[in-house]
């Protein structure tokens, strides 16, 4: 562990990773047509009950690629690890799991503390639940991801080190944190989340983010660039929209100066895709959904 990862791990209030028991393994009543779908109910090691759905290719998986695939916010508590195979309305119509199954990869989504089946909770309550203890929600979302990851690893027919991971959003955020911590990623990639904070804060614009996103004393110790850098020099792609309120032309500017600049200082410059379209909000736009597919494809 770098000491910038280990400082990360210090903000966070640590990073114990997850264990996660499947206790429970059915068909997706509502699956997607031409993919395997399943639905699983987790333990994790202290109890608490967690879905999880997988998806991929209907032909047998043996050595398969497979992504980490970390779910959005949007307000929506009631979708969680469902956007897999459901979407939402910031992501293009088709479902993620049939899009990445028809290139031959499988893909396992979690809900995440205070979504899915996990929702009676609130996210008010989750954060100061961690906040007086010392530790943070996010760090708990983070954990979760880590166990996911050790899951996917360990189901039959996957190819454990072909393991890439994906969100938008919240995902986004969860995706490049997760490259962060995680060296066994891959690769990485994230749509319409890649903002300086610091920036956000400067223009008055930090409070679109939930709370679930706060992590106190982060602005003294590293930028959101930086923190993406620490997944150099695997490969990272990167997509955002210009007219997204939530990352604005000028906060995207300093983080993608700082992962250039971690990317450059590892010589690998040619790993790192950044795309800006001018004129998208906080949307998958049709040329996005095509980027990300070709480089999972690719990369895994």
């Amino acid at each position: 562990m770098t000491d910038e990862t280990a400082g990360l791990v210090r903000l966070l209030g640590g990073f114990r990773p997850s264990r996660f028991l499947c206790v429970g393994e059915e068909p997706l009543a509502a699956g997607l047509s031409g993919t395997r779908t399943l639905q699983l109910q987790l333990r994790r090691n202290d109890g608490v009950l967690a879905r999880a759905i997988l998806t991929g290719p209907e032909q047998a998986w043996e050595g398969t690629p497979a992504v980490v695939y970390c779910h959005a916010h949007g307000g929506r508590y009631d979708i969680g690890a469902a956007e897999l195979v459901a979407s939402r309305p910031a992501l293009r119509p088709e479902p993620y799991g049939l899009a990445l199954a028809s290139r031959g990869i499988v893909a396992l989504a979690i809900d995440m503390p205070c979504f899915g089946v996990r929702s009676a909770e609130t996210e008010s309550a989750a954060a100061k639940r961690h906040l007086w203890r010392g530790t943070t929600l996010f760090g708990e979302m983070l954990e979760d991801l880590s166990g996911a990851l050790d899951l996917l690893g360990d189901w039959p027919g996957i190819d454990r080190e072909r393991i890439g991971a994906f969100g938008i959003s919240m995902g986004a955020t969860l995706a490049f944190w997760l490259a962060a911590l995680e060296p066994r990623l891959k690769c990485i990639a994230h749509l319409c989340c890649f903002a300086d904070l610091a920036e956000l804060v400067r223009q008055g614009e930090h409070d679109r983010h939930g709370i679930y996103m706060m992590v106190p004393g982060l602005l003294r110790q590293m930028r959101t660039g930086a923190i993406a850098g620490l997944a150099a020099p695997r490969p990272q792609l990167a997509c955002m929209g210009a007219k997204d309120p939530l990352t604005p032309p000028s906060a995207i500017a300093v983080a993608v100066a700082d992962v250039r600049a971690s990317y450059a200082a590892r010589n690998a410059l040619d790993r790192l895709t950044i795309t800006i379209d001018a004129e998208a909000g906080h949307c998958e736009t049709p040329e996005m959904r095509t980027a990300v597919l070709d480089f999972l494809t690719r990369q895994l």
